[in-house]
């Protein structure tokens, strides 16, 4: 990992920041409900959020954030700005994440989607499996 690139807690004033890498990275937006708000009440409620930030030129080049219901977490929009992917910055998360879930004592669920090679294979790495026999369902709005 470069030496200026700064592991550090998600604040505030980076909404703007993560709400364009999401863009860039397709990871979210807030027509899906992925807002500041959503994310301020997930810190309250146990949650964490970390950016990877470049130094040199103060650009948030990855994130992840984790949600918890109480009875496990939730890995979400873990993502990598595409100029900063394939370093390893995307793993380094997700060992972030794993090392915080540990502390915890607790599981860890996320969503991935088929195409993404990258991060299938790193979670995978990383000791994620498959639930059998489930499919991912959601209903937005009322």
């Amino acid at each position: 990992m470069m030496s200026s690139i700064k592991l550090r807690s998600y604040k505030s004033n980076d909404y703007q920041s993560v709400l364009k890498l999401w863009e860039i990275t397709k990871l979210g937006s807030e027509e899906r409900g992925d807002n500041s708000d959503t994310i301020e009440i997930g810190l309250l409620h146990g949650g964490k959020f970390w950016v990877l930030e470049d130094t040199t030129n103060a650009q948030i080049i990855g994130c992840c954030w984790i949600t918890n219901d109480s009875r496990r977490l939730y890995l979400h929009h873990l993502g990598i700005h595409p100029e900063y992917q394939h370093q390893g910055y995307g793993k380094f998360l997700t060992e972030t994440a794993l090392a915080h879930v540990k502390s915890l004592n607790m599981q860890i669920k996320l969503e991935v989607h088929h195409s993404n090679k990258t991060a299938l294979n790193i979670y995978e790495k990383l000791g994620f499996k498959f639930l059998e026999g489930y499919e991912v369902m959601i209903k937005r709005g009322h």
